[in-house]
């Protein structure tokens, strides 16, 4: 019954966590979270149904689907995040193994010369007063470190929070490549698609040139109107250069995107397809379902978690510490004593260790981790809010990009019809050719208005997904599914 106080002073020690239990993060924007909606929601293609995490695929574009999936496997950003990720989680292994007993096994020989001794039985050198002495030891030695305050707990409790914002870092990396992936390939299509509207309106250009320059020579037209339409022409064909350029840079930007030198998709992206367009109906869920689904935020609300368990870490330095040593072994003077069960030497050795006289370190770093706990505190509050606007601002820019794109489609449609009026007037010999070919140009202009409508309004749906912080899963949630 000796041993029973300790023993329970112990266990009830080990129970006591010193520091701040976390409460959760924050409440941040409470008016907007209980309304329910997005304030710039109202278009009508916008629902309130979930998103979808792989919304690239509503885009019904069998190649961008593949590049995203592509870049999801193989991109360095993607490597780098989950060995970040793996390194937290092995880090809280360590720490969850340190609070274990440690065991380890030593074989020890000692050969002493001890100089004005003589221990009669040792053997003697140098000297009467000197005695030489073998010493032979096979045991093992344990320590363990209970933990009185609860340090070991909140470094546990810190170090999985941690993990979990490695996780979320993941999460977010994954968002931000799947729209740069769609982004780029939007940009290009669209790049691929106005620059063979452009050698379009070139032809059509070329051919009025040619025309006016005949009734130039004929004396029914002016040179001015040959300088203007040669002027046009020329700058027609000069807007051919950067479009080329832009062309190879997107190539090359899904080429480093998806893990490859430049170049390397050059022949997969060859073909000219049309611009993805969004779907009819567009979910974004609502204000509750971005604050727990956004990685971004996830990430700093597990910092938060991180910092107010380091305030438990420091206030536990402020106790004492015990560490329990243990040995045991066989050994003795000659080499078979290690051997022998009646050799066996055993040791126990608790310390107690307390700063209790430090001069003020151990108070001032509590108040450090307080204050970068209350620094996470505000850093979550201001992402919160940042990615509502970052949320509102797209949902906005979508909106009115499909109103405009409908008025560019509606100006699209009056430039082809005013084009098969006019090619009726010429077939009745009321209009004349050139007039013709200028009404093309005309409509040519109008179609590339359109298609660049078009392009913005899918990058704006683009926008839309990343701020609702779609674009990845949890590996935990698709193996319950």
């Amino acid at each position: 019954m000796r041993h029973a106080l300790p023993l329970l002073t112990l266990a009830l020690l080990g129970a006591c966590t010193v520091g701040p239990d976390y409460k959760g993060p924050p409440a941040v924007a409470s008016d907007t979270v209980a309304r329910g909606t997005f304030v710039r929601a109202a278009d009508p293609a916008l629902t309130s149904a979930p998103g979808l995490a792989r919304w690239w695929e509503t885009l019904a574009d069998p190649t961008l689907n593949a590049l995203v999936d592509d870049a999801l496997a193989h991109s360095p950003t993607i490597d780098a995040a989950q060995a970040n990720l793996r390194a937290a989680q092995e880090q809280y292994r360590q720490q969850r193994a340190a609070r274990l007993p440690s065991i380890s096994a030593s074989a020890v020989y000692l050969n002493a010369r001890l100089p004005g001794t003589n221990l009669g039985g040792g053997q003697q050198g140098g000297g009467d007063s000197d005695t030489t002495l073998d010493f032979y030891n096979l045991g093992a030695m344990a320590s363990w470190e209970p933990d009185l305050f609860g340090g070991g707990r909140r470094t546990l409790e810190q170090q999985r929070a941690t993990e979990g914002q490695r996780f979320a870092q993941l999460a977010d990396a994954q968002v931000t490549l799947s729209a740069q992936v769609a982004q780029a390939y939007v940009a290009l299509r669209d790049a691929q698609a106005r620059a063979r509207l452009n050698a379009q309106s070139s032809a059509l250009q070329r051919r009025q040139l040619t025309l006016v320059e005949q009734r130039y020579a004929a004396g029914t037209a002016s040179q001015l109107q040959v300088e203007r339409l040669r002027n046009q022409l020329n700058s027609t064909d000069a807007q051919t250069i950067p479009l080329a350029a832009q062309i190879d840079e997107y190539k090359g930007q899904l080429a480093v995107l998806t893990g490859r030198a430049p170049g390397a998709l050059d022949p997969t992206l060859a073909t000219v397809v049309a611009v993805p367009l969004p779907p009819a109906q567009v979910p974004i869920g609502d204000p509750a379902a971005l604050l727990q689904h956004r990685p971004d935020i996830r990430a700093a609300e597990r910092a938060l978690a991180a910092g107010n368990a380091q305030i438990g870490v420091a206030t536990a330095r402020k106790f004492p510490s015990l560490n329990l040593l243990g040995i045991i072994g066989l050994g003795g003077t000659g080499v078979g004593d290690v051997l022998d069960p009646s050799k066996l030497a055993t040791v126990a050795a608790p310390m107690l260790n307390w700063s209790f006289l430090d001069f003020g370190r151990n108070r001032a770093a509590v108040r450090q981790a307080e204050a970068q706990r209350d620094a996470a505190d505000a850093q979550y509050r201001q992402i919160v809010l940042e990615a509502l606007q970052d949320a509102e601002t797209s949902l906005s820019r979508f909106g009115n990009a499909r109103q405009q794109l409908a008025q560019l489609l509606l100006a699209e449609q009056s430039a082809t019809r005013a084009a098969g009026l006019n090619a009726q007037r010429v077939g009745a010999g009321t209009s004349t050719l050139v007039d013709q070919l200028d009404i093309e140009r005309q409509r040519l202009s109008a179609t590339i208005g359109a298609e660049q409508g078009r392009a913005q309004l899918t990058n704006y749906y683009i926008a839309v997904q990343k701020s609702l912080g779609l674009g990845w899963t949890d590996p935990a949630a698709s193996a319950r599914r």
